[in-house]
């Protein structure tokens, strides 16, 4: 690993993210060596996507680490990360929910969550459509999920070279955002946060109002 090579790296991406935009390195498959060099640098919000993985590096790297979980979750996973998380980005339903409750109760702590919306023109993403997530906000069970705190909302555009359907796409994630924000069905003090945009089109996210942006390759490079 090139630290000089991961230091140039994620200089060039800070100075591209504007300083109330929180920037999550997605860590997944790499090395606890190489989150430990980018900690070392500083950093601390790491992003992973599968939760046995985030399991076993939790316990090897720093305690003041932000672990954001960005993966799909399935309930049978939610006990690898319960215990620790600092925010779940992709919870799309009242089943992992439940899960999540029963596990944050286990824990004794609080879970925060973003609820997932598919903004995507792709069948394969995850989350809810709007009219899904608009139901499932509107009628948030406070009796049945104690320990979970709604923080806003996460999208993935379409995997697209067509920044201007991405751009539409983050804008209407934005809007319903905006729209449930003026609503009385959630809490504006605490529904603050937009996770939209990756390596790819974070400049393009950031414009539309995200408030975290989740990049990888362009911090720690391509695979080997």
């Amino acid at each position: 690993m090139d630290k000089v090579a991961l230091a140039e790296r994620y200089q060039q991406v800070k100075a591209t993210i504007p300083s109330h935009v929180k920037l999550i390195a997605v860590s997944k498959t790499r090395s606890v060596e190489e989150i430990q060099a980018l900690y070392d640098l500083g950093h601390r919000a790491f992003g992973e996507n599968y939760p046995q993985e985030l399991r076993d590096k939790h316990p090897l790297l720093p305690a003041d680490i932000e672990w954001h979980f960005i993966g799909h979750l399935q309930t049978n996973k939610v006990k690898y990360i319960a215990p620790f998380v600092h925010l779940v980005h992709t919870v799309d339903g009242p089943k992992v929910l439940d899960e999540l409750q029963k596990r944050a109760h286990a824990a004794e702590r609080m879970i925060d969550v973003l609820v997932q919306v598919n903004i995507a023109q792709e069948e394969t993403k995850h989350g809810l459509d709007e009219n899904e997530a608009n139901a499932l906000l509107s009628h948030w069970d406070v009796a049945r999920w104690p320990l979970l705190r709604v923080r806003g909302l996460m999208g993935m555009a379409t995997n697209s070279a067509d920044m201007a359907q991405v751009a539409a796409e983050f804008h209407g994630l934005a809007t319903f955002f905006r729209a449930m924000q003026a609503s009385n069905q959630v809490d504006p003090a605490v529904f603050t946060e937009m996770s939209m945009g990756m390596s790819g089109d974070a400049t393009t996210a950031i414009a539309a109002g995200s408030t975290m942006v989740r990049i990888g390759t362009a911090i720690f490079g391509e695979r080997a």
